[in-house]
């Protein structure tokens, strides 16, 4: 098992480019299966939760290449609509092609997704759109079998926000039968990204980015060539990183507005941020402050996807934070890590109490999924002494060698395999 060994204390400093987002990409890669033919997919991360995507569709008759952020994948001979097993176990993203392959083929059949263990995220949203639609269900324990040669377009209304189910639907519907409307759809910018690649393919989708998207049917679609939008979590991670370490990093490649609500956040709690269209410059010589409370909540609120890491500053600040998480009921495993580090959190249901500690210290701990791993990343790299930090499968789902990339900016980090030995001053 590999593991990062992190020599903490020093403030990040120097420029970074944000590589692709990850969460845009997967489905985007899902929703070219829709069409035959060859399509170039642009500024593409090279994570485990891609090539995990890449095996599945080379399994069911894609040809993929990919090599410097750029995939060319040939969909013309994809023969099957049945998602292996072992590979759908590996990442949740894969409950993507449901809608793609009920929309080309008329037929999926798929066995319940994987992912990060950070609480329950039912697929009951995907399933009810998809009938909704017209498709015929059968499932059973493991096993999920859509049958839908005659999608026709339909009024559906989303109990929940959630962004897998209104991407699920918009690829499932841009080639039914007349016209489709979801209310109560996701707002994120990774679903705007999903709306302009379809678009550019020939669907007909307005609405993206609001509550209410709507989608005419198509009967033909083209293969395209498509640029992802940068990471926007990765991107926040940095800038955290920054402000904890209190250092002076300019992020290029950017789309500031995606980040709106963490920028408010760190300068609540006064760290110094300056936005000039597409760079960020993010500087902290002090001691942050507390901030008195922060709602994850769906887009565009504070994401669920930088809790622990916005923890982990506020673990450094002055004063008493709270957070509260309303989205993943299992989010909080990383607590228990951070205060082996010297952090001072209490946690009561949902809610994590936070007194600030002016220094962490190094220690073994471990990443339970991808974002508390760049959560104690972060912390490594703000404690004094030498943090490892092991599982760090997680976060490469995530993170574009994560080393490398805080490398740039200074950091002392390194990946190893063999067991690390601790020594703190």
């Amino acid at each position: 098992m590999e593991k990062l060994v992190i020599q903490g204390g020093e403030p990040l400093a120097g420029t970074i480019h944000v590589h692709g987002s990850k969460n845009a990409a997967l489905p985007i890669l899902a929703a070219a299966v829709m069409v035959e033919g060859v399509h170039v997919i642009d500024n593409v991360p090279n994570l485990l939760d891609i090539q995990v995507m890449l095996q599945i569709l080379r399994e069911i008759g894609c040809k993929a290449e990919f090599s410097n952020g750029k995939i060319v994948l040939d969909t013309t001979h994809v023969h099957s609509s049945h998602i292996p097993e072992h590979l759908m176990s590996q990442m949740r993203s894969s409950i993507f092609l449901m809608g793609p392959l009920v929309s080309r083929f008329g037929h999926v059949q798929i066995y319940q997704p994987g992912g990060c263990a950070i609480g329950e995220r039912k697929i009951d949203l995907h399933l009810r759109g998809l009938e909704a639609l017209g498709g015929e269900l059968k499932s059973s324990t493991d096993t999920i079998i859509c049958q839908g040669n005659q999608l026709k377009g339909a009024e559906i209304v989303l109990d929940l926000p959630s962004v897998g189910a209104t991407e699920n639907i918009m690829m499932a519907a841009v080639r039914a039968e007349g016209v489709t409307v979801i209310h109560n759809a996701a707002r994120e910018p990774e679903i705007q990204d999903l709306q302009n690649f379809l678009n550019q393919m020939g669907a007909r989708i307005i609405g993206a980015g609001t509550s209410t998207i709507t989608i005419q049917g198509v009967r033909q679609l083209s293969p395209c060539h498509y640029h992802v939008i940068p990471d926007r979590i990765v991107a926040g991670t940095v800038m955290i990183a920054a402000a904890a370490t209190r250092g002076n990093v300019t992020l290029e490649g950017v789309n500031s507005q995606h980040l709106t609500s963490l920028t408010h956040v760190l300068r609540r709690a006064g760290v110094q941020v300056d936005v000039k269209g597409d760079i960020i410059n993010v500087c902290s010589s002090r001691r942050p402050m507390a901030v008195d409370r922060i709602v994850t909540s769906p887009y565009p609120a504070f994401p669920t996807d930088l809790q622990a890491q916005i923890m982990t500053l506020l673990a450094l600040s002055d004063g008493m934070s709270t957070i509260r998480e309303t989205i993943f009921e299992g989010r909080f495993k990383h607590v228990d890590e951070l205060c082996r580090m010297g952090a001072d959190i209490r946690v009561d249901l949902n809610t994590a109490f936070i007194r600030g500690v002016r220094r962490l210290y190094g220690a073994a701990v471990e990443a339970t999924d991808l974002r508390a791993g760049a959560a104690l990343v972060i912390a490594g790299l703000s404690a004094k002494g030498t943090t490892v930090v092991e599982q760090i499968h997680h976060i490469d789902r995530g993170y574009e060698n994560i080393e490398e990339m805080f490398g740039l900016l200074g950091a002392n980090i390194t990946r190893r395999t063999q067991t690390a030995k601790i020594v703190n001053n």
